[in-house]
């Protein structure tokens, strides 16, 4: 314990009188850590295993994470304790001496050290002050220790119940208790959104809090984090349900400033813009405009660009402000479009919504708007900050636009290997709507892009590259340009009869065994998909889409470039295949004179 020392001096030295113990979890509780059970009855028997990571609780003055942290602990079988109380202990002086002799900027230092400290050692449940997760530092550091953090949210009326008495407090004397919680909570609300998960309490007894607690922790399963590693523009694509009530707190740490445009399409927006919106409310976060755009591909458009930029700007946005694209992969592409021209750039944050756009176009900075000449032909590289893919987002799907983007996820498959084995058996209870299967779509489609955007985020690599990412692409963005971007042929659907038409032509050229084309084509059609051009019930000239392939962004020096296949996870790119052979081909799969 600390003896009387002479601490007068300039300034307070935290490492100098922070107890040893402190840093130990499972040392001599402090003060104010011995279980006060008084009102409760200890749990006959303890959780089989008790969490592997600390449990930090913040929120208000009178949220009850003291209270509730002892109760926790005590379920939980860890140590708990209090960081007021053990900086108390550590300085030998109440924290409001603490402040007016040294001021809050260096009570918050030191505050950090003993909360690092605490975090550094075995699990524990640790209860914070009211401002610590609001510092910016601080809330780094406790997130960074691995900590699950819990905000007990608790609404103005039951603080003031719970405050009540407590008039004596620096920050009541003199002043409303209610103007003051007020004002705090709306400075610290924002900083607390960004905990891991949020329980509501009321004015119910703490037993029955501390169980929702309990079952929020021991529920919880964290989002996946997939990082795209880009040097100092690396991002994370975060995948999990759930995420668009917690988009605010997810997505303001990698932002500038808390002042966003959504930009969305008018049927994503009916569904899920009221839940993003009360996400980044929650976080603080001013909404400066609500774009909704027309569904389908047609969005993608110079006149829909242009406009979209129009009420961007006409709304305030400036250079702190982050474009969020909520939708699938039009919205998307057009959003980081304007994100990526609007006063020369913008940050931009990408919310997909369709299977597609989760497992392909949201990841790795592609943007663009189509042209009369082909799709694509026009945009830019502009990386968002974070991907949030949130999978509950999918159940409301169409059946078409699910199988569609399935059609990227066996694309993967013939990419990457053992995916494309995964693909086989599971691929139709992927497009059935099964989540477990979906989940695992995403996340590993995400996994293989951000790696090869990793390695080649300009497609500049001379062979191989980010290049193979287009299996199949070159056949499928010719027959959507002849489609003319009129919606009765998706995005996916096309991209599956190209999957098909590459492996066909791989099996021509002597590539890969003449299995693989009946393979790829039996599966797709399996899993609902137009897998040949016959398929399709309108027809296509092959004069049309050889014309349409002549002028893909793929090409160099005037010659056609297909990304073939020799078998599941060994793809190239190649020149050397014969117009006479791709005319062939076309001729053979459906297209017409």
């Amino acid at each position: 314990m600390l003896k009387n020392r002479d601490i007068s001096g300039p300034e307070i030295r935290w490492d100098d009188f922070i107890r040893t113990d402190i840093a130990l979890a499972s040392g001599p509780v402090s003060r104010n850590s011995a279980l006060d059970l008084h009102d409760e009855d200890p749990p006959n028997v303890l959780p089989p295993s008790a969490p592997q990571r600390a449990v930090v609780l913040v929120g208000m003055p009178g949220a009850g994470k003291t209270a509730i942290g002892r109760r926790l602990a005590a379920r939980f079988g860890l140590p708990f304790r209090d960081a007021d109380t053990e900086i108390e202990s550590a300085a030998g002086m109440p924290i409001t001496e603490i402040f007016a002799r040294y001021g809050e900027s260096h009570f918050r230092a030191g505050e950090r050290r003993v909360i690092t400290r605490l975090l550094a050692g075995p699990p524990l449940v640790l209860a914070t002050g009211g401002g610590a997760f609001a510092d910016p530092a601080t809330r780094a550091a406790i997130k960074s220790s691995g900590a699950v953090t819990v905000w007990l949210k608790c609404e103005l009326p039951t603080l003031l119940r719970r405050v009540a008495g407590r008039e004596h407090r620096p920050m009541f004397l003199n002043a409303d208790p209610a103007v003051v919680l007020q004002r705090l909570m709306t400075t610290r609300h924002p900083f607390y959104a960004e905990a891991d998960l949020t329980v509501t309490c009321t004015d119910e007894s703490p037993e029955v809090t501390t169980r929702r607690v309990q079952d929020a922790v021991e529920g919880a399963k964290p989002p996946q984090r997939l990082p795209v590693g880009l040097g100092d523009r690396a991002y994370d694509v975060v995948i999990g349900p759930g995420l668009l009530a917690r988009a605010g707190g997810l997505i303001a740490p990698v932002l500038p400033a808390r002042r966003v445009v959504v930009v969305s399409d008018a049927s994503v927006a009916a569904i899920h813009l009221p839940a993003l919106r009360a996400g980044l409310e929650v976080a603080g976060f001013h909404v400066l405009a609500e774009i909704a755009v027309p569904p389908g591909e047609g969005s993608k458009a110079f006149e829909r660009l242009q406009d979209v930029l129009e009420q961007m700007l006409g709304a305030g946005l400036d250079r702190r402000t982050a474009v969020v694209a909520l939708g699938g992969g039009v919205v998307g592409d057009l959003a980081g479009f304007a994100a990526a021209v609007a006063m020369r750039g913008v940050p931009f944050v990408q919310v997909p919504t369709t299977l597609l756009a989760q497992v392909d176009s949201s990841v790795g900075g592609k943007t663009g708007v189509n042209l009369r000449a082909g799709k694509n032909l026009a945009g830019a590289f502009h990386q968002p900050r974070i991907v949030l893919a949130d999978t509950d987002t999918l159940a409301t799907l169409p059946a078409r636009e699910l199988r569609a983007g399935y059609a990227e996820v066996a694309k993967h498959g013939l990419l990457q290997g053992p995916l494309w084995d995964w693909c086989e058996t599971h691929g139709a209870a992927a497009v059935a709507g099964d989540i477990g299967a979906l989940t695992h779509a995403v996340l590993e489609s995400c996994r293989l892009k951000a790696a090869v955007v990793a390695a080649d985020e300009r497609e500049e690599s001379v062979e191989g590259g980010r290049a193979l990412l287009n299996l199949g692409h070159t056949f499928g963005h010719a027959l959507e340009a002849e489609a003319g971007f009129d919606g009765t042929l998706l995005h996916g659907e096309a991209v599956a009869i190209g999957l098909g038409l590459a492996a066909s032509i791989s099996a021509r050229l002597g590539h890969c065994s003449q299995e693989w084309p009946s393979r790829v084509i039996a599966h797709l059609t399996a899993c609902g998909l137009p897998a040949r051009i016959g398929d399709l019930d309108r027809r296509f000239t092959v004069e049309a889409l050889m014309g349409r392939m002549a002028k893909d962004k793929k090409n160099r020096d005037g010659r056609m470039r297909f990304v073939l296949l020799r078998g599941p996870g060994d793809v190239f790119t190649s020149a050397d295949v014969p117009a006479e052979a791709v005319t062939a081909l076309l001729w053979d799969e459906g297209a017409v004179g």
